[in-house]
């Protein structure tokens, strides 16, 4: 019997070991991706962005330490589960994802979007029948163009009229091929693109209709809602209070895509 409840004894301080409270030390642990930008990017040796400023926001007010956590966007769901970050903040898109993440209220309306090379032939959604269309890995867009959201049926149709959907595990690789023209358009978020379009003065444009429009929400590992509740509560105030506006102002993000009360 002892040696049993010794047994229980050490399997308990290895699985809290793997499951940092954040509550307990003081430290919120924000996964985003470094290559998203205005939302989360790397400028010189600092991590800015919309999502991270209004994260140090949230520390600010609740006494925590904010650690800026990069990842590959492909194992978020591991360093979430595992505990190695408290959320993923960074133009994180809550549609198809429902059940996956416990959620806080969605704070921005964000459009996919397509953008090509200014001047370029593709001017609208028909244009794109047999291009090579560039999109980021595991993103909503990617899986409706692929067919794999039944719920976008009309998205896939889009998609199945493209010559090749090339998969790349971030927005800036998508970019640059576009610019060397190894793909022929990009279907991209809007603040993403405009951002670009703002960095590369007169390289790109924005078709006029839209993909899709989705939602932005901080997503938390399913069934954390005390933290959830938390970091909700001093987001709507941030919104409440004029902070986010500025921030977005500070980003290029227009006022109507703000959207949390």
């Amino acid at each position: 019997m002892k040696k049993v409840m010794m047994l229980a004894a050490l399997v308990a301080v290895i699985c809290g070991c793997s499951q940092r409270s954040t509550l307990s030390d003081g430290r919120f642990v924000v996964g985003f991706d470094a290559d998203f930008p205005p939302y989360g990017f790397k400028e010189g040796a600092e991590y800015k962005g919309f999502d991270l400023d209004l994260a140090r926001e949230v520390c600010k007010a609740k006494n925590w330490t904010f650690v800026a956590n990069p990842i590959n966007w492909d194992s978020k769901d591991m360093e979430l589960n595992s505990g190695t970050i408290d959320c993923i903040w960074n133009g994180f898109t809550m549609q198809g994802r429902e059940k996956s993440y416990t959620w806080t209220a969605a704070y921005i309306d964000n459009s996919q979007v397509v953008l090509v090379k200014k001047g370029s032939a593709i001017k609208t959604l028909k244009d794109l029948a047999g291009k090579k269309v560039g999109v980021q890995t595991d993103t909503p867009v990617q899986k409706a163009l692929a067919g794999k959201d039944d719920d976008k049926k009309d998205v896939a149709e889009l998609g199945r009229t493209f010559g090749q959907l090339v998969v790349e595990p971030n927005y800036n690789q998508i970019v640059n091929e576009l610019d060397m023209g190894a793909v022929d358009a990009a279907a991209i978020d809007v603040g993403v693109a405009k951002k670009k379009m703002a960095d590369l003065p007169g390289k790109f444009e924005i078709l006029e209709e839209i993909v899709m429009t989705e939602t932005y929400g901080v997503g938390f590992k399913l069934g954390n809602t005390a933290l959830k509740d938390q970091v909700e509560a001093e987001l709507k105030r941030l919104f409440a209070d004029g902070t986010a506006a500025k921030i977005a102002a500070k980003y290029g993000i227009e006022p109507k895509a703000l959207i949390l009360k």
